[in-house]
Parts: structure tokens; sequence; C-alpha cells
């Protein structure tokens, strides 16, 4: 009897993205990696991505599928909500990923290979180990804040994960049960952080494998003041066990 393939979802959350999503649907569908599927999590986007996806799930025989959400409440709730309809739907590995093709796809048969190879709880796409990098086009400020943030997060939780704030990662199902998902409380780019906080306190493993940043080519980005105050004051709120 032959063993089924772990099943593979890929969650993206979605606003404003209807040029990068095809695309992107295009890369992963044509990945090696067997029973693999695409989660689109669209927060109501002005643009019409929520048709585009639709569109995408209509034509892929099932491989597709679209979680509507009435309003745009941050990058976390997405994710927790696309992260928990994948564990409902029997995913065996979760994946998070931007749409915006900042995420290269050929890096997920790496990461799922890493990750079942072991006992590693997630396993993340990363710039800062040796292999990886971030795009040519980001002037040096941009990279340095980067650099510090990573710096700033791991001298506050100890994490000992040199791409701490990093939004590309493969899950095992059991690890993202084990977090207590319903409980996560940060919501922009904190919330990569407060995920892996979590790992670590409950003793679970985190890998990295190397990846190349891209630049977003269509769209804004979505980082604004508040979404930067919310990241600086994460780490001590967590420290403090106040989260997490």
């Amino acid at each position: 009897m032959v063993e089924a393939s772990p099943k593979v979802v890929v969650v993206v959350p979605t606003y404003n993205e209807r040029e990068n999503l095809p695309v992107l649907a295009g890369l992963l569908a044509d990945l090696p990696v067997p029973n693999l599927h695409l989660l689109v999590v669209d927060d109501n986007s002005p643009d019409g991505t929520g048709e585009v996806a639709d569109k995408l799930a209509a034509d892929s025989g099932g491989t597709v599928g679209v979680l509507h959400r009435t309003e745009k409440d941050g990058l976390g709730r997405a994710y927790l909500a696309g992260m928990g309809r994948a564990l409902d739907e029997g995913a065996d590995v979760v994946i998070q990923m931007d749409a915006d093709l900042s995420h290269p796809a050929s890096a997920i048969p790496a990461m799922v290979s890493t990750l079942l190879a072991g006992d590693t709880a997630v396993v993340l796409g990363s710039r800062y180990v040796p292999g990886g990098s971030t795009a040519e086009e980001w002037p040096w400020h941009r990279k340095a804040l980067s650099a510090w943030a990573n710096f700033y997060v791991n001298a506050i939780l100890g994490l000992g994960v040199r791409d701490a704030t990093a939004g590309f990662k493969a899950w095992r199902a059991g690890a993202l049960r084990a977090i207590d998902l319903p409980t996560v409380r940060s919501n922009g780019y904190s919330f990569q952080v407060e995920m892996n906080y979590r790992v670590i306190q409950r003793g679970l493993t985190i890998r990295e494998v190397p990846i190349r940043f891209e630049e977003r080519i269509e769209g804004a980005s979505k980082m604004s003041l508040g979404v930067q105050v919310e990241s600086a004051l994460a780490p001590w709120k967590l420290r403090f066990n106040r989260e997490g």
C-alpha cells in the first residue's frame, strides 16, 4: 500500500494583490511538491483580489481554496484564520507566505523536506543564514533596520533564531496546535515574533533554510507607523509574560 503524501497547505493573506496572486498560484502549481494546496485569505480587497482568487479556485480542480473575510484587521488575524481553516481541513504541513512575490516559492520543497526530516516544529525561510540574502533594491537603511530588528528581538527574548522576524515559514500541524493559536494576540509583523516565542517556550525546534528575499513587484507595502510601534513593543510584552 502506497502511503499518502502529507497534505501541504500554503496560506496566503491578500489585500489588493490582484496582479501578484495569479503569478504566485502558477509558481506554486509548478512545484515538485505532491498534495500541495493554496488557501487564499482575502480581507475584502477593494481591487477585486477576492474575485481573482475565486476564479483561481474554480479552475484549480480543488487545489485552491478561498477564505473571504469582511474586514482588514491585520496580518496576524488573517494568518490565524487561514491556519485554523487549514488545520480543520486536514493539513499536515501549513506554510505561511506573502502574496507579493517577496518570498521565493522555489524554496518550499527544501523547507518541507527539512521540516519532515526530523523533529523540527517549524522551518523559517531565512535571510540571515549562510546563503540567504535580501533584495539588491533595498536601500542601506532598510537593510540596517531589518538587521537591527532581529538583533533587538533576540536580545530581549533570546530566541536563538537569526531571522526572528521572518514571515515565510513551514509548520507541522502538531506544532500549530501546541502553541494554542486562539490565544495569540499580536497582529502586525510582531505576530511572527510571538509565534517563534511560543515555539521556543514549549521546547520545540526551529530550523532555518536560506532564501533570497525579493522586493515586491506590484502593489504597495502594508507597513504603517502603527505596525512599527506594535512590533517594537511586542518583545517586551512577551518578555514580561503579558502575552504568549
